[in-house]
């Protein structure tokens, strides 16, 4: 989305956001809105961001004078658009904050953080390691944006509000099911844990593969889809739920990746010999170090730990 492209939605997503404030929203502004957001997949972020900077003007014209009761003054529209327009540029470093109107609002973890949010309609999302999603419940959906990072999620039964969620230019939707979704910088994975989703290219709307339990699916930018079967896999790519990392033949760059996503010591390949080496194991998310132990006993390879904030594999015992 070009300069010109993101300032023409800020101000489309600012009218939205003005117009959920003023007016009694119906199933018809619903269907309009969603109409809007399918007209680009970027679009739904910037309303979210939109929407909290909406809501923190509350706090922040919380200390002007013309809002104390006893002077009797009902600040208009025309105020809070025109301060809405400094606080569109922040949007985003403000958005992690604030709970949004009709029942939306963003979570965020940190580096090596796992967390469990129970969803106001009975579903429930564990979010992985330094991930961000946005939650819109509203009357007839309920929207998920992974705007980066990984969530499972457990969904209640509503066939009258689709459960969809974006991430990138993946779409998928359930309405009882578990299913876990992964932005990726080339597409995005969506692992199906129970029951059915529907997973389509945003794109491509009208082309939908239907997943079931122990499927996966990688979901490229260019539109592509690629269906992977098998339990193992689903086990496998699902373990950080539990705190642990599965490695199922994996290369050492991948499971290395793997580590630092949790772990503020990061691991260090020195030899890109090595990064192909393939490797099973079942480690503990927040135990870089016994990982590198294990490499050293099954590859036999130097590892040095001498250093607090990196851990480096690589070289051979002499």
């Amino acid at each position: 989305m070009s300069g010109q492209e993101r300032n023409a939605t800020s101000h489309e997503a600012a009218a939205w956001v003005a117009r959920m404030d003023s007016e009694q929203w119906t199933d018809l502004d619903e269907a309009e809105l969603q109409a809007w957001f399918r007209g680009d997949p970027k679009r739904a972020m910037v309303f979210f961001q939109t929407q909290a900077s909406w809501t923190a003007l509350d706090d922040a014209m919380a200390d002007r004078d013309y809002r104390r009761p006893w002077l009797g003054f009902r600040r208009s529209m025309v105020d809070r658009r025109a301060l809405l327009a400094g606080f569109v540029a922040t949007a985003a470093s403000l958005a992690g904050g604030f709970i949004w109107t009709h029942s939306a609002r963003i979570y965020r973890t940190e580096r090596g953080e796992i967390r469990r949010v129970p969803l106001a309609d009975g579903s429930v999302a564990i979010i992985n390691t330094m991930s961000q999603i946005g939650v819109r419940l509203a009357g007839t959906r309920r929207d998920i944006l992974i705007e980066e990072g990984e969530a499972w999620f457990e969904v209640a039964k509503d066939a009258s509000r689709p459960f969809v969620v974006s991430a990138g230019g993946l779409r998928a939707q359930a309405v009882g099911t578990a299913f876990s979704v992964r932005k990726r910088e080339g597409g995005a994975d969506v692992i199906v844990t129970e029951g059915t989703v529907d997973v389509w290219a945003s794109d491509t709307e009208g082309v939908q593969v239907r997943l079931t339990a122990g499927e996966a699916a990688f979901v490229a930018n260019d539109a592509g889809v690629k269906v992977i079967t098998g339990a193992e896999a689903s086990d496998s790519l699902l373990a950080w739920r539990e705190g642990k990392i599965r490695l199922v033949g994996e290369p050492m760059a991948e499971a290395v990746r793997e580590f630092n996503r949790y772990n503020e010591r990061q691991i260090v390949i020195l030899e890109p010999a090595i990064a192909g080496e393939l490797f099973d194991g079942l480690f503990h998310i927040d135990d870089p170090e016994g990982f590198a132990i294990a490499v050293k006993a099954s590859l036999n390879v130097e590892v040095d730990l001498s250093e607090p904030s990196q851990i480096r594999i690589g070289g051979r015992p002499q």
